[in-house]
């Protein structure tokens, strides 16, 4: 199974429609995905986009540590629910993006799509370099994460 990487500028047009990427297209077909779950980012200034498969998975998930007869963990489930909608594709391969959707992550006309593995994200382009590490911070953190010291090269960079 493909996964989605890369970054990719997109446009969107006057109605709020825009195209996903050829690539993106490919590997959702993988997915044999119909619909798209969108859903706002719970850390940062983008929207979520996840294959319907990849999306019942992360609900189930959360269904399995959450009560649902737990007041607290209700709200959880019910906020993170009512942040999420489902998304069709037209026959040219464009979603329509509501426009309060696309006021929150300060999106304007320009776009980007950026991907992570089973799943893609659309950032505001100045938003995603504003929040971009710097190359160094960024192998210092995978260093950390993937427990490698500085002088194992095995990180894979740039």
């Amino acid at each position: 199974m493909q996964t989605f990487v890369g970054n990719i500028e997109a446009r969107l047009d006057e109605k709020g429609r825009i195209f996903v990427p050829a690539a993106y297209r490919k590997i959702l077909a993988e997915f044999e995905s119909k619909r798209i779950v969108m859903r706002r980012d719970t850390d940062n200034e983008c929207l979520m986009f996840y294959p319907e498969s990849v999306w019942n998975e992360k609900v189930e998930q959360l269904r399995a540590t959450l009560n649902e007869w737990d007041p607290e963990d209700q709200l959880i489930l019910m906020q993170f629910m009512a942040d999420a909608e489902y998304l069709e594709m037209d026959g040219q391969g464009r979603i329509l993006l509501q426009k309060k959707n696309l006021e929150t992550i300060g999106a304007q006309q320009d776009v980007l799509f950026v991907g992570i593995l089973n799943r893609f994200a659309l950032w505001a382009p100045e938003t995603f370099a504003n929040k971009r590490l710097s190359q160094s911070e960024l192998a210092a953190r995978l260093r950390a994460k993937m427990g490698q010291s500085r002088n194992n090269h095995t990180i894979i960079t740039q």
